[in-house]
């Protein structure tokens, strides 16, 4: 389902019905086809407003990148792993399965109380551990003094939309699935940086002062590329140890399990790429790479399933997909608009909390997935759907 909108310097390139999004996102894309160092904008069919720029849309610039463009919870992203058990394998009741789950990895504000040594996790990758931690001293001055919680917070879920599941696919086969980011380190540097550009004056004649930028060749932009490639490599390493972690409560409950196949992708983050002849730099706020063969993750609801996905390569999109469902609704909102009872519901048949505290992430509070897949049929093409037994949340 794509379709082409005028913007100001490039085309608001869509796979998502202008007529149906958000006014107020609609804003911000057009705020940002006319930032002067624009070359694509594509949006994602699980776009809606969100804080700074756009969710789902991928923004392709010469020679500058905007930080909230890539949002503050850097590397954000999914991990999944297709294990050796089936559905027959797992007890009738979830609940013994979903509390060893949740006292492995640390949920909400929590953290682990000394940090993880990956090494004692089996078969986890743990090359070069110890250089990244030793790149933390070359970090922004802000955050120096924040490396104890930073190597706590390694293999921690967080809250909100962060989740690890348990699931099935089509052919009984269980899969681990989980979601989350660099954690309040990433978020840290995020808005250092984010601040820092709103006051350099290139950026006071912009549409809007929170696509701010920097620009290639300045010290301001070598900070912040340094400090992005270090988040998102934070975020990668957490979902890494989260996994490894959740594994581990595998093994320890089903003796010869196998793990067979690990898939993982960002879905906030900064790549440097190539179209049209152009080096370019691209943010995917709320959206994955989806190059030829790539292969992606995109989740829906706490009850609605994820899809495994194998990009088609499409440039039109930047090589690009949607990250999951997209909201409908604010989380404000959601609260107001349902009741425990509608969560009970509507979560029927997954272990999971279903208490007033999630009562934001309610399914009806999000776009249908399925929907949402069928309009990027263009963009990638599905592997697996997996429908989820356990929804661990913060």
């Amino acid at each position: 389902m794509f379709s082409e909108v005028s913007g100001a310097r490039t085309p608001i390139r869509m796979w998502a019905d202008p007529a149906t999004v958000d006014p107020g996102a609609m804003r911000q894309l057009r705020n940002v086809s006319a930032v002067p160092w624009i070359h694509g904008l594509a949006v994602m069919p699980d776009v809606h407003y969100g804080k700074g720029a756009t969710v789902g849309s991928v923004i392709a610039m010469r020679d500058a990148v905007s930080p909230a463009a890539v949002g503050v919870d850097i590397g954000c992203g999914m991990t999944a792993v297709r294990t050796s058990l089936t559905a027959e394998d797992l007890p009738e009741d979830m609940r013994s399965l979903r509390s060893a789950l949740e006292k492995a990895v640390p949920v909400g504000f929590n953290a682990h109380d000394t940090p993880v040594d990956p090494r004692r996790i089996h078969g986890l990758r743990t090359a070069g551990w110890t250089e990244f931690w030793d790149r933390f001293d070359t970090l922004a001055p802000t955050v120096l003094r924040r490396r104890d919680r930073a190597e706590k917070q390694i293999g921690t879920l967080g809250g909100g939309n962060h989740f690890l599941e348990v699931c099935l696919d089509d052919d009984g086969r269980v899969w681990v699935v989980l979601h989350s980011g660099s954690r309040n380190i990433g978020k840290e540097l995020a808005e250092y940086h984010i601040s820092q550009a709103r006051d350099l004056p290139h950026n006071q004649d912009l549409p809007d002062r929170d696509l701010a930028v920097f620009v290639a060749g300045t010290p301001e932009m070598d900070a912040y590329r340094r400090d992005l490639y270090w988040a998102q490599e934070y975020a990668r390493r957490n979902r890494d140890v989260m996994m490894g972690l959740a594994c581990t409560v595998l093994r320890d409950g089903f003796p010869g399990v196998t793990f067979p196949e690990w898939i993982t992708c960002h879905h906030n983050y900064v790549a440097e790429e190539t179209y049209d002849g152009v080096d370019v730099l691209v943010t995917r706020k709320g959206a994955i790479r989806a190059g030829s063969g790539d292969l992606g993750i995109i989740p829906g609801s706490m009850a609605t399933g994820t899809y495994i996905v194998r990009g088609l390569g499409n440039p039109r999109s930047f090589n690009s997909a949607s990250h999951g469902a997209g909201r409908v609704m604010s989380r404000s909102r959601a609260k107001k608009t349902f009741t425990q009872d509608d969560l009970i519901s509507q979560t029927s048949g997954v272990e999971c909390r279903k208490d007033v505290g999630v009562l934001d992430e309610i399914p009806g509070a999000y776009k249908d997935i399925s929907a949402v897949i069928d309009a990027q049929r263009d963009l990638v093409e599905v592997v697996a759907h997996l429908r989820q037994v356990i929804c661990v949340k913060g």
